[in-house]
Protein backbone atom coordinates (compact mmCIF):
# COMPACT_ATOMS: atom_id res chain seq x y z
CA UNK A 1 0.00 0.00 0.00
CA UNK A 2 2.41 2.54 0.56
CA UNK A 3 4.76 2.45 -2.52
CA UNK A 4 1.41 2.16 -4.48
CA UNK A 5 1.02 5.68 -2.79
CA UNK A 6 4.03 6.85 -2.92
CA UNK A 7 3.69 6.35 -6.82
CA UNK A 8 0.95 8.89 -6.85
CA UNK A 9 1.35 10.80 -3.76
CA UNK A 10 2.78 14.58 -4.16
CA UNK A 11 2.33 17.92 -2.75
CA UNK A 12 -0.34 16.74 0.05
CA UNK A 13 0.06 19.62 1.85
CA UNK A 14 -2.43 21.37 -1.13
CA UNK A 15 -3.71 17.97 -2.53
CA UNK A 16 -4.73 15.96 0.27
CA UNK A 17 -8.45 15.79 0.97
CA UNK A 18 -8.87 14.52 4.02
CA UNK A 19 -7.20 15.99 8.05
CA UNK A 20 -6.36 12.08 8.69
CA UNK A 21 -4.01 9.63 7.73
CA UNK A 22 -0.17 9.06 7.17
CA UNK A 23 1.27 10.14 3.97
CA UNK A 24 3.50 8.02 1.95
CA UNK A 25 5.24 10.99 -0.48
CA UNK A 26 8.35 11.03 -1.02
CA UNK A 27 10.61 12.15 1.85
CA UNK A 28 12.77 14.13 -0.83
CA UNK A 29 9.84 15.60 -2.82
CA UNK A 30 6.73 17.77 -2.44
CA UNK A 31 5.86 20.56 -0.47
CA UNK A 32 6.84 20.60 3.56
CA UNK A 33 4.36 21.07 5.38
CA UNK A 34 4.42 19.81 9.07
CA UNK A 35 4.18 15.83 8.89
CA UNK A 36 2.22 16.39 5.09
CA UNK A 37 -0.60 17.65 7.06
CA UNK A 38 -2.55 19.89 4.85
CA UNK A 39 -2.31 23.43 4.41
CA UNK A 40 -5.76 25.47 5.58
CA UNK A 41 -6.58 28.08 7.75
CA UNK A 42 -9.89 27.12 8.27
CA UNK A 43 -9.99 25.59 11.54
CA UNK A 44 -13.21 23.84 11.23
CA UNK A 45 -13.59 20.34 11.84
CA UNK A 46 -9.63 20.15 13.40
CA UNK A 47 -8.41 18.89 16.57
CA UNK A 48 -4.89 20.26 17.05
CA UNK A 49 -3.60 22.92 14.83
CA UNK A 50 0.23 23.17 14.11
CA UNK A 51 1.62 26.52 13.59
CA UNK A 52 4.84 28.48 13.01
CA UNK A 53 5.75 32.10 14.32
CA UNK A 54 9.43 32.52 12.58
CA UNK A 55 10.32 35.64 14.77
CA UNK A 56 13.87 35.94 16.56
CA UNK A 57 14.23 39.51 17.25
CA UNK A 58 14.56 39.03 20.93
CA UNK A 59 17.79 36.60 21.34
CA UNK A 60 20.41 37.48 23.28
CA UNK A 61 23.19 35.66 21.54
CA UNK A 62 22.77 33.96 18.03
CA UNK A 63 19.87 34.50 15.86
CA UNK A 64 18.69 32.24 13.29
CA UNK A 65 15.16 30.95 14.70
CA UNK A 66 13.22 32.70 12.59
CA UNK A 67 14.05 29.79 9.98
CA UNK A 68 13.73 27.09 12.83
CA UNK A 69 9.72 26.72 11.42
CA UNK A 70 10.66 26.29 7.75
CA UNK A 71 13.34 23.91 8.96
CA UNK A 72 11.06 21.70 11.13
CA UNK A 73 8.52 21.31 8.65
CA UNK A 74 11.41 19.66 6.11
CA UNK A 75 13.02 17.68 9.01
CA UNK A 76 9.15 16.48 9.59
CA UNK A 77 9.22 14.31 6.04
CA UNK A 78 11.16 12.15 7.63
CA UNK A 79 8.30 10.81 10.11
CA UNK A 80 4.81 11.21 7.82
CA UNK A 81 4.96 7.61 7.04
CA UNK A 82 5.04 6.13 10.69
CA UNK A 83 2.85 6.86 14.04
CA UNK A 84 5.50 7.87 16.56
CA UNK A 85 6.66 5.30 18.07
CA UNK A 86 6.10 3.93 21.80
CA UNK A 87 2.48 5.05 22.05
CA UNK A 88 0.10 2.73 21.13
CA UNK A 89 -1.67 4.56 18.92
CA UNK A 90 -1.39 6.35 15.82
CA UNK A 91 -2.51 10.21 16.11
CA UNK A 92 -2.25 11.67 12.71
CA UNK A 93 -4.26 8.57 11.39
CA UNK A 94 -7.04 9.07 14.77
CA UNK A 95 -7.46 12.90 14.99
CA UNK A 96 -7.57 15.99 12.63
CA UNK A 97 -4.42 17.73 12.40
CA UNK A 98 -4.12 20.71 10.02
CA UNK A 99 -1.14 22.70 9.69
CA UNK A 100 -2.25 26.30 9.47
CA UNK A 101 1.10 28.07 8.29
CA UNK A 102 2.92 30.71 9.48
CA UNK A 103 1.79 33.62 11.46
CA UNK A 104 2.08 36.98 9.22
CA UNK A 105 3.45 40.09 11.01
CA UNK A 106 5.84 43.23 9.95
CA UNK A 107 9.70 42.16 10.86
CA UNK A 108 10.30 45.94 10.88
CA UNK A 109 7.42 46.38 13.52
CA UNK A 110 8.69 45.06 16.62
CA UNK A 111 6.44 45.86 19.12
CA UNK A 112 3.10 44.79 17.44
CA UNK A 113 4.49 41.18 17.35
CA UNK A 114 3.57 40.19 20.69
CA UNK A 115 -0.19 41.92 20.28
CA UNK A 116 -0.20 39.33 16.53
CA UNK A 117 1.13 36.47 18.69
CA UNK A 118 -1.71 36.61 21.12
CA UNK A 119 -4.52 37.32 18.52
CA UNK A 120 -2.91 34.55 16.05
CA UNK A 121 -3.51 31.85 19.54
CA UNK A 122 -6.40 33.22 20.36
CA UNK A 123 -8.15 32.70 17.12
CA UNK A 124 -6.49 29.10 16.93
CA UNK A 125 -8.09 28.38 20.77
CA UNK A 126 -11.26 30.23 20.05
CA UNK A 127 -12.08 27.79 17.06
CA UNK A 128 -11.72 24.93 20.17
CA UNK A 129 -8.34 23.86 18.78
CA UNK A 130 -5.29 22.46 20.27
CA UNK A 131 -1.94 24.48 19.09
CA UNK A 132 1.31 23.33 18.53
CA UNK A 133 3.52 26.35 18.09
CA UNK A 134 6.81 25.94 15.62
CA UNK A 135 9.33 28.71 16.90
CA UNK A 136 10.81 30.90 16.71
CA UNK A 137 12.53 32.28 20.04
CA UNK A 138 11.59 31.34 23.08
CA UNK A 139 9.56 35.15 23.41
CA UNK A 140 6.83 33.68 21.80
CA UNK A 141 5.92 31.41 24.64
CA UNK A 142 4.76 34.38 26.32
CA UNK A 143 2.09 35.94 24.22
CA UNK A 144 0.86 32.48 23.37
CA UNK A 145 0.37 32.28 27.30
CA UNK A 146 -1.57 35.13 27.61
CA UNK A 147 -3.95 33.52 24.80
CA UNK A 148 -4.12 30.50 26.59
CA UNK A 149 -4.65 32.19 29.81
CA UNK A 150 -7.44 34.32 28.69
CA UNK A 151 -9.23 31.08 27.55
CA UNK A 152 -8.20 28.34 30.33
CA UNK A 153 -7.27 30.61 33.07
CA UNK A 154 -3.88 30.19 34.45
CA UNK A 155 -3.04 26.87 33.26
CA UNK A 156 -0.31 24.54 34.68
CA UNK A 157 3.28 25.28 32.87
CA UNK A 158 6.17 22.43 32.15
CA UNK A 159 8.93 24.50 30.36
CA UNK A 160 11.69 21.97 28.91
CA UNK A 161 15.06 24.58 29.29
CA UNK A 162 18.51 25.04 29.78
CA UNK A 163 17.68 28.52 31.32
CA UNK A 164 15.02 29.03 33.57
CA UNK A 165 13.97 32.85 31.75
CA UNK A 166 13.39 34.21 34.97
CA UNK A 167 15.75 36.87 34.75
CA UNK A 168 13.69 40.36 36.85
CA UNK A 169 12.83 42.45 33.90
CA UNK A 170 9.95 44.75 34.61
CA UNK A 171 10.07 47.00 31.96
CA UNK A 172 6.55 44.70 30.35
CA UNK A 173 7.44 46.23 27.01
CA UNK A 174 10.94 45.18 26.22
CA UNK A 175 10.86 41.68 24.14
CA UNK A 176 13.36 39.46 25.49
CA UNK A 177 13.38 35.82 25.38
CA UNK A 178 15.31 35.14 28.39
CA UNK A 179 12.29 36.94 30.54
CA UNK A 180 9.43 35.12 29.02
CA UNK A 181 9.12 33.12 32.40
CA UNK A 182 9.38 36.18 34.44
CA UNK A 183 6.83 38.13 32.72
CA UNK A 184 4.42 35.77 33.06
CA UNK A 185 4.60 34.76 36.60
CA UNK A 186 4.34 38.71 37.06
CA UNK A 187 1.77 38.84 34.44
CA UNK A 188 -0.40 36.47 36.55
CA UNK A 189 -1.46 33.87 33.36
CA UNK A 190 1.23 31.01 35.19
CA UNK A 191 1.12 30.29 39.01
CA UNK A 192 4.83 29.53 40.18
CA UNK A 193 3.01 26.75 42.23
CA UNK A 194 1.93 24.93 39.32
CA UNK A 195 4.94 25.45 37.38
CA UNK A 196 8.01 23.09 36.44
CA UNK A 197 11.40 23.80 34.66
CA UNK A 198 13.03 20.55 33.78
CA UNK A 199 16.64 20.22 32.05
CA UNK A 200 17.78 23.58 33.68
CA UNK A 201 21.53 23.76 33.84
CA UNK A 202 22.59 27.67 34.11
CA UNK A 203 22.68 29.90 37.62
CA UNK A 204 19.83 32.42 38.29
CA UNK A 205 19.27 33.12 42.03
CA UNK A 206 15.65 34.35 41.39
CA UNK A 207 13.39 30.99 40.04
CA UNK A 208 10.14 32.86 40.96
CA UNK A 209 9.66 29.77 43.76
CA UNK A 210 9.16 27.44 40.38
CA UNK A 211 10.08 23.69 40.71
CA UNK A 212 13.38 23.68 38.72
CA UNK A 213 14.46 19.79 38.05
CA UNK A 214 17.63 20.66 37.06
CA UNK A 215 19.59 18.81 33.84
CA UNK A 216 21.84 16.73 36.85
CA UNK A 217 19.10 15.51 38.60
CA UNK A 218 17.73 14.21 35.68
CA UNK A 219 20.89 12.40 34.99
CA UNK A 220 20.88 11.64 38.64
CA UNK A 221 17.75 10.58 39.45
CA UNK A 222 16.78 8.79 36.26
CA UNK A 223 13.04 9.52 34.11
CA UNK A 224 10.44 7.57 36.81
CA UNK A 225 11.70 9.99 39.49
CA UNK A 226 11.48 13.30 36.91
CA UNK A 227 7.91 12.00 35.96
CA UNK A 228 6.94 11.78 39.61
CA UNK A 229 8.30 15.05 40.44
CA UNK A 230 6.33 16.71 36.94
CA UNK A 231 3.24 15.11 38.00
CA UNK A 232 3.22 16.08 41.71
CA UNK A 233 3.65 19.91 40.18
CA UNK A 234 0.85 19.77 37.10
CA UNK A 235 -1.83 17.36 38.89
CA UNK A 236 -4.77 17.04 36.70
CA UNK A 237 -4.87 20.59 35.67
CA UNK A 238 -4.62 22.01 32.03
CA UNK A 239 -1.40 22.04 30.56
CA UNK A 240 1.09 23.48 28.37
CA UNK A 241 4.62 22.29 27.61
CA UNK A 242 6.93 24.50 26.09
CA UNK A 243 10.14 22.83 25.03
CA UNK A 244 13.32 24.98 24.29
CA UNK A 245 15.82 22.94 22.10
CA UNK A 246 18.92 23.76 24.16
CA UNK A 247 17.15 21.66 26.81
CA UNK A 248 19.22 18.91 25.15
CA UNK A 249 22.92 19.06 25.09
CA UNK A 250 24.67 20.18 22.04
CA UNK A 251 25.84 17.00 21.38
CA UNK A 252 22.04 15.96 19.77
CA UNK A 253 21.06 19.84 19.34
CA UNK A 254 23.64 22.25 18.51
CA UNK A 255 21.69 24.80 16.20
CA UNK A 256 20.50 26.50 18.58
CA UNK A 257 21.37 30.28 19.80
CA UNK A 258 22.49 30.04 23.34
CA UNK A 259 23.69 26.12 24.11
CA UNK A 260 25.10 25.06 27.19
CA UNK A 261 26.37 21.50 27.96
CA UNK A 262 25.39 18.90 30.01
CA UNK A 263 22.15 18.88 28.55
CA UNK A 264 19.44 15.95 28.44
CA UNK A 265 20.28 13.86 25.88
CA UNK A 266 17.35 12.70 22.86
CA UNK A 267 16.43 9.30 24.02
CA UNK A 268 15.99 11.35 27.67
CA UNK A 269 13.20 13.57 26.49
CA UNK A 270 11.63 11.36 24.39
CA UNK A 271 10.84 9.06 27.27
CA UNK A 272 10.16 12.14 29.65
CA UNK A 273 7.45 13.58 26.90
CA UNK A 274 5.79 9.70 26.88
CA UNK A 275 5.78 9.06 30.14
CA UNK A 276 3.69 12.20 30.46
CA UNK A 277 0.70 10.64 29.33
CA UNK A 278 -2.68 11.06 30.66
CA UNK A 279 -1.87 14.97 31.59
CA UNK A 280 -4.38 17.60 30.01
CA UNK A 281 -2.13 18.90 27.20
CA UNK A 282 -3.96 22.02 25.72
CA UNK A 283 -1.01 23.31 23.88
CA UNK A 284 2.54 23.57 23.16
CA UNK A 285 5.41 24.55 21.37
CA UNK A 286 9.01 23.98 20.45
CA UNK A 287 11.18 26.75 20.53
CA UNK A 288 14.90 28.42 19.69
CA UNK A 289 15.91 25.75 16.48
CA UNK A 290 18.24 27.63 14.95
CA UNK A 291 19.01 26.14 11.53
CA UNK A 292 21.85 27.98 10.37
CA UNK A 293 24.41 26.79 13.29
CA UNK A 294 23.46 22.93 12.37
CA UNK A 295 24.56 21.97 9.05
CA UNK A 296 23.59 18.41 9.42
CA UNK A 297 19.89 18.99 10.08
CA UNK A 298 19.63 17.27 13.16
CA UNK A 299 18.38 19.77 16.02
CA UNK A 300 15.63 20.33 13.14
CA UNK A 301 14.85 16.50 13.38
CA UNK A 302 14.80 16.49 16.93
CA UNK A 303 12.63 19.71 17.01
CA UNK A 304 9.83 17.98 14.64
CA UNK A 305 9.95 15.20 17.10
CA UNK A 306 9.32 17.75 19.62
CA UNK A 307 6.31 18.87 17.80
CA UNK A 308 4.89 15.04 17.08
CA UNK A 309 4.91 14.05 20.94
CA UNK A 310 3.23 17.17 21.81
CA UNK A 311 0.68 15.64 19.16
CA UNK A 312 0.63 12.43 20.50
CA UNK A 313 0.01 13.91 24.26
CA UNK A 314 -2.40 16.36 23.33
CA UNK A 315 -4.39 13.32 21.42
CA UNK A 316 -4.03 10.91 23.88
CA UNK A 317 -7.04 12.56 25.66
CA UNK A 318 -8.95 13.24 22.85
CA UNK A 319 -9.14 9.51 22.31
CA UNK A 320 -12.27 7.40 23.18
CA UNK A 321 -11.23 6.45 27.18
CA UNK A 322 -7.50 7.33 26.75
CA UNK A 323 -6.39 4.09 27.76
CA UNK A 324 -3.00 2.26 27.14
Amino acid sequence: MALEDAKTQVDQAFTRKEARGLSFENTFGGATSFLRRRYSKDLTGAQIAVTGIPFDQAVTNRPGTRFGPRAIREASTLQAFDAPYGWGYDPFTELAIIDCGDMPFDYANVPEVPGRIEAHLADILKAGVVPVTLGGDHFITLPILRAVAARHGPVALIQFDAHSDTWADDDMSRIDHGTFLYKAIKQGVVAPETTVSVGIRTDNPDTLDVRILDAPSVHRDGIDATLSRIREVVGDRPCYITFDIDCLDPAFAPGTGTPVWGGLASWQAAELLRGLKGIDLIGGDVVEVSPPYDPTGATAIAGAHVASELIALAGWKMRAGGTE
